[in-house]
Order: structure tokens, then C-alpha cells, then sequence
């Protein structure tokens, strides 16, 4: 599953699509420069939100000028606050908040500390946490691990499943990493 998913319906253009105006039917376009515009502004305003860490999830699809919030967060006030923030988008007419809040848990936050010192300390890992918002996220539900985001080969991949799988009290990891495919330029 990707991290910020895009899902275009043109099956449902009706009669009331043509009367919007160019731009509007522009962004109803996959890959067109103002949906591709659209799809940046909405990845920077959830990226920008304060409050959004290593320990959160936010995920999105766009359909016209509908946006469907997902993924697992550790604050209430970070699913408000992305909603409001990706509400303030250019083109966006109406958002569905599907972000869960994860319980309070002592020990889930427990976990979430050892999960991440055991992932971002170890060799070769460690870079990873040099960026603002470290690429590797860690999702944990009543001791169960989920790693999301992206990194850049399957060893490292795999080992942060492995780091993750070995800390004390978790019950189980879903190691939902995507392994980044590096652009070798043009075909020759």
C-alpha cells in the first residue's frame, strides 16, 4: 500500500462535471499539472502539521475534490488538526476523516520508545533518523507493531522488521515497509 495513495474515479463524470470550470475538470485529470499540484500542497500540509512524528501515520487519497484522510495517529488533536490543514488546499471541497487515534496505552508507549531506539540505533538504520521526519514509521496497537513509510533497499527493510520483532513485548510486527526504487534515468 503507498503511503500517500491517489485514487481517481472518471467512471463517475456526469453531465453536472461539464459545467465546472477548466481548472476544475483540469484537476479530475490523473497526472494532470493541477491535480499532480493539488497532490503536493495536500502532502506538504500534513507534513508541516506540528504535532505529526515518527509514532504517526497520515495517509491520503484524492478523487476530484475529495479527499479521504487516513492512517493511525497518537493525538486526537493531530486528526483535527490534519483535516484542518488539508481543508485549507486549493481545491479541496470536501474532506472524509478516517484517521484512528490509537488508545492510551503506558505500555504501548513503551514499546514505542524501545521499537524506535532498537531501529534507529543500529548501524546502517541510523541514517534514517537524520531526516526531520524519520521515514520509518512506528505504529503500535496493543503490542502490535506496524512499520510504514519507505526506505532504500530490502536489507534495510528487513531489518528493521527484525529490530522491531525483537523488542520485549511485542506480539507481533507488520512489516509494511516500501523499498524505494531509485530513478537510473532515461532508458538508452
Amino acid at each position: 500500500m503507498k503511503r500517500f495513495a491517489v485514487c481517481w474515479c472518471v467512471l463517475g463524470l456526469t453531465a453536472a462535471a461539464a459545467q465546472t470550470t477548466s481548472t476544475e475538470r483540469a484537476a479530475t485529470v490523473p497526472g494532470s499539472p493541477v491535480q499532480e499540484r493539488r497532490i503536493g500542497e495536500l502532502r506538504d500540509a500534513l507534513r508541516a502539521l506540528p504535532n505529526y512524528g515518527v509514532f504517526d501515520d497520515l495517509a491520503f487519497d484524492l478523487n476530484g475534490a475529495t479527499v479521504t484522510l487516513r492512517g493511525s495517529v497518537t493525538r486526537p488533536t493531530l486528526k483535527s488538526d490534519a483535516e484542518k490543514a488539508v481543508k485549507r488546499v486549493e481545491g479541496v471541497a470536501t474532506v472524509v476523516n478516517q484517521i484512528k487515534v490509537l488508545p492510551l496505552s503506558a505500555t504501548d508507549d513503551r514499546i514505542r520508545l524501545a521499537v524506535y531506539r532498537s531501529i534507529y540505533s543500529q548501524a546502517g538504520l541510523d541514517r534514517y533518523a537524520l531526516q526531520a521526519i524519520p521515514p520509518i514509521h512506528i505504529i503500535v496497537e496493543n503490542g502490535r507493531v506496524i512499520l510504514v513509510g519507505v526506505v532504500t533497499s530490502k536489507g534495510d527493510k528487513e531489518m528493521a522488521g527484525t529490530r522491531a520483532n525483537g523488542v520485549t513485548g511485542v506480539f507481533s510486527v507488520d512489516n509494511r515497509l516500501r523499498v524505494e526504487t531509485p530513478y537510473r534515468g532515461p532508458i538508452q
